[in-house]
């Protein structure tokens, strides 16, 4: 007879990092210590703010954008939580769209740094 396991553990939280990729290398340190405090991580998967082959033609890297966008809102509708990083309390409009989307799905948000009351309560 085979053996068959059974999961005994839960799914770890996931959280969806949202901020600006003018901070690449907030939003790498934030999915760094949200990995080691053991949860899965969704992360925006590039930075178009630095050169690269797919996104040298400018029609091109305006549809990509568009297209990456889309991908980064499945992944908000996949978080439990999602995280803003923002640096120095930086939110751009981009992410001011995600937070205002991941809201709209009654998702718990958390924030690198302090936010103003007037920027968090918004929507």
């Amino acid at each position: 007879m085979p053996h068959q396991t059974t999961p005994t553990t839960t799914r770890p939280p996931i959280v969806a990092l949202c901020g600006s990729t003018r901070h690449w290398d907030a939003l790498a340190e934030a999915n760094l210590y949200e990995t080691a405090a053991g949860r899965i991580v969704l992360a925006p998967g590039r930075n178009m703010k630095q050169p690269h082959p797919l996104w040298e033609d400018p029609d091109r890297a305006d549809q990509l954008k568009q297209q990456l966008d889309e991908l980064h809102r499945r992944k908000i509708d996949l978080a439990d939580e999602v995280l803003i990083v923002n640096p120095g309390g930086y939110i751009g409009d981009s992410t001011r769209s995600e937070i205002d989307y991941a809201r709209s799905l009654g998702k718990p948000l958390r924030y690198t740094h302090p936010v103003h009351a007037e920027e968090d309560n918004r929507g």
